[in-house]
């Protein structure tokens, strides 16, 4: 039996075959080379690019924010570390019990559910922002498809209320939306940096890869108030709200020196820790924004037009006789007939009678250039938002009446902190510093003379005489020193013109007057009952205002020669 032999292969066959292999093997290897190390169209630059676009993420490092602080260091606004929980609703949507995670959050199902559904088809929502970390991580230990945490800074108050209005606050972004806070923002708030890191198609990060530019933490900020202080004004702010039943108020403090607001404080407050349900017009830092006329604070000033005019002297006698006087077709009363006082009577008594007769002999115009000299309708420049300049009328025509009544304070506006800032002169032997909200070097003062030193000692012992037995301001005194100040009443404006039921009190203060350190103005708008006046209302939150801030700064009393030196400056002045 023979076997059957194989038939031959053909020799072209077998080289076909093996260039064809050959062919596919270098097909094979370009491709690679391609796509792993040729940089070409659609090669490895591109594949990378892909690749890193599918895994590899920028995420933004957040900066830290300056603190801000008080003139001694304490801080008023610190950044906390907190996270902010994030998630893929894609990823997370398709998980099937969501109801641990409402429950790490503190959150109704349906509530969580609902949200969900409104970021449906987007890669990005926000679970929770500003968590504490430990709590954060409660949720992230649940390891959910998508869920990612992100480390941020929230902002905190350690003084609450207290000085909310000033130093105001940031959103939920770290931006400064309000006081101070938003107008050095640009200085507080640093500058972000960025990382680069893997993540998984769950969303979870894999790795870091490294940082690209560090994050530059914003700079401190030193303000000119005394926390201190601050809570002194705000207590006794809040007390005077209690007793007097009144809308809202406002005091704020100057180093007379300096010019350096040393508290300022509102009423209504808020929280700026837990803003929910608050209104603007509880934000508002009134002291700074919201003008009223001032009333008989200004017959100080008046009274500065008519020493300079040279007609007059602080003994110059006045009659006010009958107790009224007729100007036009209104009547200006005294509360009684006061008959022939002095000028320093005049202020003492705050008679209408008698500043009328000064303002008609010297005429409205050199009574209002005191007033701009003084800064009356002119901004401050502190920089605060909102600063409001008030307003000074400057006619073409002028009615008696209105020349009159500009005398004593009404038909100008003005803050509470720019009738503050005109007392400094009085305190400052003619000079009036510059205001300012942050801390300023002492061994370099700075001012604007206003008026001379001789006349402003001469006002300054008038002050003081309106704070003793015969004056307007007595529940102004505080037990063992001597201050001064003028109260103002005015009628507020409704609808139909000064409302005869609702009123704002003012006083505005200077201590120790034998050797001045500070003003303060106290505004108590719409106080109830029969104790209405500048003189019941707001002079004794002034003095106990000004006893505490004595002590705070450690001032000594008064002795007897030192109480007596201011009334030396002005010889001769009635009592």
């Amino acid at each position: 039996m023979t076997r059957s032999r194989a038939p031959a292969v053909a020799p072209w066959r077998f080289y076909l075959v093996a260039i064809a292999l050959l062919a596919m093997l270098a097909l094979l290897v370009g491709r690679v080379l391609s796509l792993q190390v040729l940089d070409i169209e659609h090669g490895r630059s591109f594949l990378q690019d892909q690749g890193e676009s599918r895994s590899m993420r920028n995420a933004e490092i957040p900066a830290y924010r300056g603190v801000i602080s008080d003139r001694r260091g304490e801080p008023l606004a610190v950044s906390t570390p907190v996270i902010s929980l994030v998630a893929d609703p894609r990823l997370l949507a398709a998980v099937e019990d969501l109801s641990p995670l409402a429950t790490a959050l503190d959150m109704p199902l349906p509530d969580l559910q609902a949200r969900l559904e409104r970021f449906a088809g987007r890669s990005f929502m926000y679970l929770r922002r500003h968590m504490v970390p430990a709590e954060a991580r409660e949720v992230l230990a649940l390891k959910l498809p998508g869920v990612s945490g992100r480390r941020e800074y929230q902002r905190y108050y350690p003084a609450g209320e207290v000085a909310g209005h000033l130093v105001g606050f940031t959103n939920l972004d770290g931006r400064g939306i309000a006081g101070l806070e938003l107008a050095y923002d640009d200085w507080l708030k640093g500058t972000p940096g960025k990382k680069q890191y893997i993540k998984d198609l769950r969303g979870d990060v894999v790795r870091d890869i490294g940082v690209l530019e560090p994050a530059r933490s914003g700079k401190d900020l030193r303000l000119s108030i005394d926390l201190r202080l601050q809570y002194l004004h705000h207590q006794e702010l809040q007390r005077a709200m209690a007793v007097t039943g009144a809308s809202s108020g406002s005091i704020v403090t100057l180093d007379s020196r300096t010019g350096e607001v040393l508290a300022m404080v509102n009423h209504p407050v808020y929280n700026p820790n837990g803003r929910r349900g608050i209104s603007p017009d509880q934000t508002r830092n009134r002291a700074v924004t919201d003008m009223f006329e001032p009333g008989s604070t200004m017959k100080t000033f008046t009274l500065v037009a008519a020493l300079e005019s040279g007609r007059y002297s602080s003994e110059t006698m006045i009659d006010t006789s009958p107790g009224r006087i007729r100007v036009g077709r209104k009547t200006l009363p005294d509360p009684r007939n006061y008959g022939e006082i002095s000028v320093s009577r005049i202020i003492e008594k705050s008679s209408q009678v008698g500043v009328t007769k000064i303002a008609l002999d010297i005429g409205h115009e050199p009574i209002r250039d005191v007033f701009r000299r003084f800064g009356f309708g002119a901004a401050l420049g502190t920089g605060f938002p909102g600063e409001s300049a008030g307003q000074l009328p400057n006619r073409s025509r002028w009615s008696d009446i209105e020349k009159v009544t500009l005398a004593f304070g009404y038909g100008l506006t003005a803050t509470p902190l720019q009738l503050a800032h005109a007392y400094t002169a009085f305190a400052n032997d003619g000079v009036m510093p510059p205001v300012s909200l942050l801390a300023v070097d002492e061994r370099e003062p700075a001012g604007t003379r206003v008026v001379g030193a001789d006349i402003a000692r001469e006002v300054l012992a008038v002050l003081q005489r309106v704070t003793e037995e015969h004056g307007t301001a007595r529940r102004a005194r505080v037990p063992g020193y001597a201050v001064g100040g003028k109260t103002g009443t005015v009628h507020k404006v409704g609808p139909g013109g000064y409302q005869d039921n609702k009123y704002i009190a003012f006083f505005a203060g200077i201590a120790p007057t034998a050797d001045p350190r500070f003003v303060t103005v106290v505004v108590i708008n719409e106080p109830q009952g029969e104790a209405y006046g500048g003189g019941a209302a707001a002079a004794p939150v002034f003095a106990r205002v000004a006893q505490g801030t004595l002590r705070l700064l450690n001032l000594p009393p008064d002795d007897s020669e030192a109480v007596l030196a201011v009334a030396a400056h002005s010889p001769g002045v009635s009592g």
